[in-house]
């Protein structure tokens, strides 16, 4: 069984949502990637944006900037 890691989850109520942050962190060539929302966390689309914990604060930077629609930001062991 694979090792859990802490990462740095953004839920969206819409699955437009969801795409315009995949879009925008590609474009700053921020890390991550779009994965089903966890079982712990509830979310309207289903999809999250996944990152390594040390992305947070250019993540939270990001979404204020782009003025962004997101859910919530959080941090889970996946």
């Amino acid at each position: 069984m694979r090792q859990k890691e802490e990462q740095c989850v953004v839920t969206f109520r819409t699955t437009a949502g969801a795409m315009a942050m995949e879009k925008a962190c590609k474009a700053a060539g921020l890390p991550g990637r779009l994965i089903p929302v966890p079982r712990t966390i509830t979310a309207g689309c289903g999809m999250c944006w996944a990152a390594p914990p040390s992305a947070r604060d250019a993540l939270e930077e990001l979404v204020m900037e782009r003025r962004l629609q997101v859910d919530g930001i959080y941090a889970i062991l996946l």
